[in-house]
């Protein structure tokens, strides 16, 4: 029996280039480089200084791999090349995105501590297990079933795995609160103060 990958889990490239390629497009939409045929490499290198760290050969290449994969596109029009992504490629850009999603902790704690409570259906348990997963690594601490907290602003990040995972506001709720009662242990955990 073969089982069906969800639709949110995609293989994270394992090359920067096309990590880096793949990201650019996605924040740019769509990338124009002039074709003027033995300088397009050069033309494209010129255009993004994060490529300059790779081998010309590799940048090139890299390209023309995520297009055979089907995660890029491109044509020419006019005396320009146009790179955009495909819809599998945002898919894939997506799942790296809330891959590299981290919490940023602030020098100074302000207070307050965010609360995240969801619940979430039974036939999204593959969603649910990689939601948990994702807080945990974000750096979420559980206080009871179903219940996470942590001390830091995480307003856009949560707002960024809900609307990945496809969750509503009825499933995911993000509180903010000074007061939890005990809080010894957790400022603790968290090096506050």
């Amino acid at each position: 029996m073969k089982i069906k990958r969800p639709e949110y889990y995609f293989k994270i490239p394992k090359s920067e280039i096309a990590k880096d390629i793949l990201i650019i497009l996605l924040v740019a939409g769509i990338v124009t480089i002039a074709a003027t045929s033995p300088f397009f490499l050069v033309n494209l290198l010129k255009g993004f200084k994060r490529f300059k760290k790779y081998p010309r050969r590799k940048v090139y290449d890299t390209f023309y791999r995520l297009k055979q994969q089907g995660f890029i596109d491109f044509y020419k029009e006019g005396g320009q090349i146009y790179f955009l992504l495909t819809k599998k490629g945002k898919k894939k850009t997506s799942w790296m995105q809330i891959n590299d999603l981290k919490i940023k902790k602030t020098e100074k704690w302000d207070g307050k501590w965010r609360i995240l409570m969801f619940d979430i259906a039974e036939l999204k348990k593959l969603y649910r297990e990689a939601f948990r997963g994702k807080l945990k690594s974000m750096g979420f601490v559980i206080l009871q079933k179903s219940v996470w907290i942590i001390p830091y602003d995480c307003t856009k990040e949560i707002e960024m795995l809900k609307s990945f995972f496809g969750l509503s506001n009825k499933e995911i709720r993000l509180i903010t609160v000074k007061d939890i009662g005990e809080e010894k242990d957790l400022k603790k955990f968290f090096k506050l103060d």
